[in-house]
């Protein structure tokens, strides 16, 4: 059956095709032009002007007849253009001029209002609701709603531990196997996958698990602890293969990336390169104070630690015979004598276009260092961050995924309960966002491999895993 057409739009359609325009339009081109003034380039702002108002009256009206909220067509309105990045000079959504075109100016222009409070911002984007497409959508894509940093909620929570959770992290290269070491001395090793549950529970030191590392392949554990041993264990089997015996508490290790077959640990005064097949002592470098944290390169060839003092060392490793020198001595950006709770590399910065290094120290000050692998792990301070000072040892960590996008990202807990997103390139406004859903302070913090989940571990023993908004 034929649709029926009314008269007035029939008289509409004729009008077109007889080529005449809205009284309006007319009105907006035949205005008398400034004197001076080009009519030509007069005339074509007033008739992007007059279209741009026309379009935006119709996409309101096609949000409102779809029953579209705010949020939405907030979202949609703010999103990024592509004449934004070719024009630096525009002036942005948020009232404020782009200051250069680069990727620092772009996000602070798109993420100004999630600086200011990043709760409410990250919660009205989490909570807004989803619609399908409809020919606006197809016609104007949005800009995705849920900023890089965003959070949907708690992916899992594990909380059969009664002591406090020093130090969590996934496995390598894994997105699901997670462990975390308590002050109770066990080493608990789950699975994040739905469902999510303990694999294994591995028991043997009598005091603070400070540190352990996952070999390559994820089948053996290294642990360090207070108790002065350094433990090896199977995951698989969830027992303790070997201990090396200390003269003093052992509070850093890591698996050679190269060569899983050397283990460095850092004690009370020095590093020791240890075999990891028969437990012997390779070699070993002393220090004047404690070593609190350690690092490697991707290459294996140089070792970052820092001590108890707020000195972050570089030291030279061969990766076939294990021997160590000392290469250079920098201060951390703590202006006291504070120690050092995360030392990070990284391989990749935009902000550095190269090889990165970070490091945290407990009276809250958050280093961001470059890396120079041609003069032996030279470093040069790029920016630093000053937090609240920290009573415990508390830990930070890149988010390294999320900075290629937009900004350099770190994460790190807090003794008020919350998990902050700071970003180093903006000296002001740093915070993008926080997690709250801890009871005690939050103590450890590690991401798995896709960058998707999450977790922080709290004085109180809950470890809780976090999941990340979908972006794409």
């Amino acid at each position: 059956m034929a649709d029926k057409s009314s008269p007035e739009d029939e008289t509409k359609k004729e009008k077109e095709k007889q080529g005449v325009a809205d009284p309006d339009f007319f009105c907006c081109i035949l205005q008398p032009s400034p004197p001076n003034s080009d009519p030509n380039y007069i005339g074509i702002r007033r008739l992007l002007l007059h279209r741009k108002a026309q379009s935006g009256a119709l996409r309101r009206k096609d949000w409102r007849c779809n029953g579209k909220g705010y949020v939405a067509y907030r979202n949609y309105i703010s999103r990024q253009r592509n004449w934004e990045s070719s024009h630096p000079s525009s002036p942005g959504n948020s009232g404020r001029w782009i200051s250069s075109p680069g990727p620092l100016s772009l996000y602070e222009m798109d993420s100004w209002s999630a600086s200011r409070d990043p709760r409410s911002d990250s919660a009205a984007l989490s909570h807004s609701p989803s619609f399908g497409s409809n020919a606006s959508d197809v016609d104007h894509p949005r800009k995705r709603a849920e900023p890089g940093y965003s959070f949907v909620g708690m992916h899992c929570v594990f909380d059969q531990c009664k002591a406090m959770v020093t130090v969590v992290k996934f496995g390598h290269m894994s997105s699901d196997l997670l462990a975390y070491g308590a002050s109770d001395g066990t080493l608990t090793v789950c699975t994040v996958s739905q469902p999510h549950s303990v694999i294994k529970q591995l028991v043997g030191h009598s005091k603070d698990v400070t540190d352990f590392d996952f070999t390559s392949n994820n089948q053996y554990i290294a642990s360090s602890s207070k108790d002065k041993t350094v433990r090896i264990w199977e995951v698989s089997r969830g027992l303790c293969i070997r201990v090396i015996y200390g003269t003093s508490p052992q509070f850093s290790i890591r698996f050679h990336p190269v060569n899983n077959n050397f283990l460095s640990v850092g004690n009370a005064n020095e590093i020791t390169v240890f075999n990891f097949s028969t437990g012997r002592i390779i070699n070993k470098i002393v220090f004047g104070n404690e070593v609190t944290a350690l690092d490697h390169d991707h290459t294996g060839q140089l070792i970052f630690c820092g001590d108890a003092q707020g000195c972050i060392y570089t030291v030279s490793m061969d990766s076939h015979t294990g021997s160590l020198s000392r290469s250079h001595r920098n201060r951390s950006g703590s202006k006291r004598k504070s120690p050092v709770t995360t030392v990070q590399y990284r391989t990749f910065s935009l902000l550095a276009q190269g090889p990165v290094l970070l490091t945290f120290t407990q009276d809250g000050s958050l280093s961001f260092f470059s890396v120079s692998l041609e003069i032996q792990g030279y470093l040069t301070l790029r920016c630093s961050l000053k937090l609240v000072p920290r009573i415990h040892s508390i830990r930070a960590s890149f988010c390294p995924l999320l900075s290629l996008e937009k900004g350099e990202y770190i994460v790190v807990g807090s003794e008020d309960s919350c998990v902050y997103f700071y970003d180093l390139t903006r000296p002001k406004h740093a915070c993008v966002n926080k997690l709250q859903g801890h009871s005690y302070p939050a103590i450890g913090i590690a991401w798995n491999h896709g960058e998707n989940l999450l977790a922080s571990s709290d004085f109180g023993g809950t470890v809780i895993v976090w999941k990340r908004a979908k972006t794409t």
